[in-house]
């Protein structure tokens, strides 16, 4: 859990209609996946998040290039300016709060919320964690919180699939979704034998 324990707060606005897409990314180290770009492109978002391990901070101006990018520190990312260890979004239609997300990179353990991060997101009132870190695809339920790791875009770490991730609000609800970033192609973990 990062040091800090306010996040800073940014506000949005929803479309018209009240809905919004937020493209989110976690765990580049550097080296975003070449299809990254055509990925962001194609699910057109309204703004990107980036829940930390960024590596090299040329990799937010690229992503910028899509979309306005929201991002924090992960425990490999050094000081880099303007980016702070937990955001905490509101998603604004008018005066009506739709969505209070808080992204940190470090969030959980196997499925589980850590403490701290649970207390804090209580305290924030936030309704949806994500976070990163792990580099597994992850949505998740715990402390009757919703969590959301997109999974990971860069070097492919194990047999872990290279993801990203997507959040579509609409005017009554908020829907979460992995994408794979070789294929396009939404992402479901494979079938397991038990």
């Amino acid at each position: 859990m990062p040091r800090a324990t306010t996040p800073r707060k940014i506000r949005l606005e929803t479309h018209q209609d009240g809905a919004f897409r937020f493209a989110v990314v976690a765990d580049t180290h550097s080296k975003p996946h070449p299809a990254t770009h055509q990925r962001l492109h194609e699910l057109e978002p309204d703004a990107i998040l980036h829940a930390g391990d960024i590596g090299e901070p040329t990799v937010l101006a690229s992503l910028a290039e899509v979309a306005p990018v929201f991002a924090v520190r992960g425990n490999i990312d050094g000081p880099i300016s303007d980016v702070p260890e937990v955001l905490l979004l509101e998603l604004m239609k008018g005066d009506t709060l739709k969505l209070r997300v808080l992204l940190l990179h470090i969030a959980v353990y196997g499925a589980k919320l850590r403490a701290e991060v649970a207390r804090l997101a209580s305290q924030q009132r936030a309704s949806l964690i994500v976070c990163g870190h792990s580099h597994v695809p992850f949505i998740g339920r715990d402390r009757g919180l919703s969590v959301f790791n997109p999974g990971s875009i860069g070097p492919r770490r194990f047999q872990l699939p290279i993801v990203l991730g997507a959040i579509d609000v609409t005017a009554t609800t908020a829907q979460l979704r992995h994408i794979d970033c070789e294929t396009g192609k939404v992402w479901t973990p494979p079938a397991m034998a038990v």
